[in-house]
């Protein structure tokens, strides 16, 4: 019997990955092209993106690097921003296990 669309099958695995977005809260870097590097307050990520608070302007677009720390950086394009809160695309969906990795870390 299928479940209904709203409650996740936790038996589907990887095919629903996609969608699962935590709730994270985790200090990292930001580095834009201009090599600026700045810290930043991780507050959701999921394999596709993330989200995140700061006082360093970005505009939509721009392409950037997500450094935590043991991990090489991720590339990223601003997506939107909010005033101090911003969505980020990775340039590559996270792997599973580096995504299990980054929420194991925030859980510190």
């Amino acid at each position: 019997m299928n479940q209904p669309a709203s409650i996740p099958d936790p038996v589907m695995g990887d095919e629903n990955r996609q969608a699962l977005r935590k709730s994270v809260k985790m200090r990292a870097h930001l580095r834009d092209r201009g090599q600026t590097r700045f810290e930043i307050e991780v507050t959701d990520l999921s394999m596709s993106g993330f989200r995140a608070e700061t006082s360093f302007t970005l505009w939509p677009g721009t392409a950037v690097w997500l450094t935590i720390p043991g991990l090489a950086p991720l590339e990223a394009v601003v997506a939107w921003r909010d005033k101090f809160k911003y969505g980020c695309a990775f340039a590559k969906p996270l792997h599973p296990a580096v995504f299990d990795h980054i929420i194991a870390l925030s859980q510190r």
